[in-house]
């Protein structure tokens, strides 16, 4: 019996220093922002300032959020001669938005039909809402200029990317839904122009993810 007895008290102390070590344990903030969408673009359609300009962007929008000290890439593709995938510009995950909520695990997920991505996850860098379908002006066209997987389109299929984020009168480029499951890939814009955009129910608004 007295073995029996020393053996409970034994579990009983373990568990009560392991509750201890539990209470002991900061409590886990929220996770720092990593990804949003533009609150606006650069105001000139689809001429983006090339690749660079849209990261360039990205980075100014998050430096005035308070999260410039993370290195920030546009979520666009590229096409023709040493084309990039826009999925491969936007680091490995997990990401967070502006108000600490997972939103995506890794690159294989947010390309996958369980995707988290939806009108109430994906924020500004503000940890705003953006206009989607049925609101009045709706900014729910998003610029990627890329395949649902991430890949760009080949450039003999014709121009789905404002000829690389440079052009604001010819061509046009490929747009995702935030609001809607299709978030990347939708259908394509009338135009490359900025009143071409926001007739269709976009804004030049782009994804942007932090890299590290």
């Amino acid at each position: 019996m007295s073995r029996w007895k020393y053996i409970l008290g034994a579990i009983g102390l373990g568990l009560v220093s392991s509750c201890l070590a539990l209470a002991q344990q900061p409590p886990a903030g929220p996770q720092p922002m990593t990804f949003f969408l533009t609150s606006n673009g650069p105001g000139n359609g689809g001429n983006l300032g090339s690749i660079a300009g849209a990261d360039a962007h990205c980075q100014k929008l998050a430096t005035e959020a308070g999260q410039g000290s993370r290195t920030w890439h546009a979520y666009l593709s590229t096409q023709g001669p040493n084309n990039v995938n826009a999925r491969d510009r936007i680091g490995r995950g997990p990401w967070h938005n502006a108000r600490g909520e997972l939103v995506g695990q890794n690159v294989q997920e947010i390309h996958g039909p369980n995707h988290r991505f939806n009108a109430q996850t994906i924020l500004d860098e503000r940890g705003r809402q953006i206009p989607w379908g049925g609101f009045v002006p709706n900014r729910h066209d998003i610029l990627t200029g890329s395949q649902p997987d991430g890949t760009a389109f080949e450039a003999r299929g014709g121009d789905m990317t404002c000829n690389n984020w440079t052009s604001s009168s010819t061509g046009k480029a490929r747009i995702g839904h935030h609001d809607r499951g299709h978030w990347n890939s939708a259908h394509d814009t009338r135009s490359c122009s900025q009143a071409d955009l926001r007739a269709t129910g976009g804004d030049g608004l782009f994804y942007c993810f932090a890299t590290q």
